[in-house]
């Protein structure tokens, strides 16, 4: 592991930086609107953008490093960024902070889709998944190091963005000053989404419910939190152990995975994640110590849909399909993720900031209600299912590219699928049995 750390660590470090940036820029803007009596739809909304900017850097992506190669892309798009960071500082016009968060999720995305692209290209294939969980365990760091930053710097002042362009700055030098050999021109995926909402309904949904969640997370939560009473430092804290739990469970959550039916494992941590929020969902004000402990719990159990979801659709789509089946799930994910916020911003706005947890509450239900084991026919599931499971960084730290580093999809059929020119349209599949999974 020593050897592979040490030949990806420039990559990782930039992975690092832009999600400590990213991370606290979403903390930040959230308290700096809360502070400034904002209600929660305009925050909300400024996440969904966000959300919407990394789906549509998804498209864009592509072509820009097609144009201009990795390392100028990803220069491009890092000094863009910053430059949208700190446009923040320089105006108090929500539009146009809408418009900067579109420009920095777009951004963003490029920036994954070098990186991943970049990792896949120098990774050999017995070191795939050890390369793969430490890219996870900077995505997540990273976020968890961006909520401290308000720990120790708890003034809501143009210094925090100053520091998220400096994180921005500094993942650009180690892959511009890189040595390696650029990696392969990129194509898009072919993304067939009768094909996926036929074969993979039941995961697709849950795919979303986990975007609906996740963004209506890390775009309200602190607005939560502060409307609970806690400081900025406190606020940073509590983002903090709650992402910091959410990565924890991914290896136990492994093992499960491994062992019992994934499906039934869905609907038993969204069961878990309705009753879990129930309490902080029904009490306007609680003490701090069960606000720490409940709000870890139901984020514990938010980052556990996704990776399940993940893990349950590759069970019935074949090697060859799945680079578009993650391009597929960005795209899911992303629609819920703009959702979630604008929906729970209304409720907090109407009802008391307590209602975001009322929402995950209610989420978690239908996930209940809609996930159903027993509907699931497994005519399509592939010979060596259930896959080993793979701890999945959330869409929010992750390109369509990431589906390359997954050591359950086989290195040759990604290789083709990423070098290949753009194939002649196939001809409309055959209908198929549904197999609802």
């Amino acid at each position: 592991m020593h050897q592979i750390w040490k030949s990806f660590r420039a990559l990782y470090f930039a992975s690092l930086m832009m999600l400590i940036g990213s991370g606290l820029l979403s903390t930040y803007l959230a308290l700096r609107l809360a502070a400034d009596n904002v209600d929660g739809l305009w925050i909300g909304a400024l996440m969904a953008a966000n959300y919407f900017g990394l789906v549509l850097g998804g498209k864009i992506g592509h072509r820009l490093i097609a144009r201009v190669g990795h390392i100028r892309a990803y220069a491009t798009c890092a000094g863009i960024v910053g430059a949208a960071v700190l446009c923040h500082g320089l105006t108090d016009w929500l539009p146009i902070w809408l418009l900067l968060r579109v420009i920095v999720g777009l951004g963003m995305m490029c920036q994954y889709m070098v990186i991943e692209s970049w990792l896949n290209e120098q990774a050999e294939a017995r070191q795939r998944g050890v390369v793969f969980s430490l890219y996870m365990i900077a995505s997540y760091l990273g976020l968890v190091l961006g909520q401290l930053i308000l720990a120790v710097h708890p003034q809501l002042g143009l210094e925090l963005l100053m520091v998220v362009a400096l994180c921005f700055a500094l993942c650009l030098v180690p892959v511009a000053m890189t040595r390696r050999i650029h990696p392969a021109p990129l194509h898009p995926a072919p993304m067939d989404p009768k094909f996926f909402i036929k074969r993979v309904p039941q995961s697709l949904i849950a795919v979303m419910g986990a975007g609906l969640l996740v963004g209506s997370f890390y775009g309200l939560a602190p607005l939560y939190a502060s409307q609970q009473g806690l400081s900025t430092e406190l606020v940073g804290l509590y983002m903090g152990s709650c992402i910091f739990a959410g990565l924890l469970v991914q290896w136990p959550l492994g093992w499960l995975s491994d062992r019992y039916d994934r499906p039934l494992l869905i609907r038993i941590f969204a069961g878990l994640l309705a009753v879990a929020a129930l309490p902080l969902a029904i009490l306007p004000a609680v003490p701090m110590q069960v606000l720490f402990i409940a709000g870890c719990l139901a984020a514990l159990l938010q980052f556990c849909i996704y990776p399940l979801a993940v893990a349950f659709a590759n069970d019935h789509i074949e090697p060859e399909r799945r680079v578009s089946l993650t391009a597929m799930l960005l795209v899911t994910y992303g629609v819920g993720a703009s959702v979630g916020p604008l929906v729970a911003g209304v409720l907090m706005k109407l009802f008391g900031s307590q209602m975001l947890y009322g929402f995950f509450s209610v989420a978690g239900l239908i996930l209940v209600w809609r996930i159903r084991p027993n509907a699931v026919t497994n005519l399509h599931q592939v010979d060596d299912a259930p896959l080993h499971h793979v701890a999945m960084p959330d869409s929010m730290s992750s390109s369509p590219l990431v589906a390359a580093l997954d050591p359950r999809v086989d290195e040759q059929v990604v290789q083709e699928q990423m070098v290949q020119e753009p194939m002649v349209e196939e001809q409309e599949p055959e209908p198929e049995p549904e197999s609802k999974t």
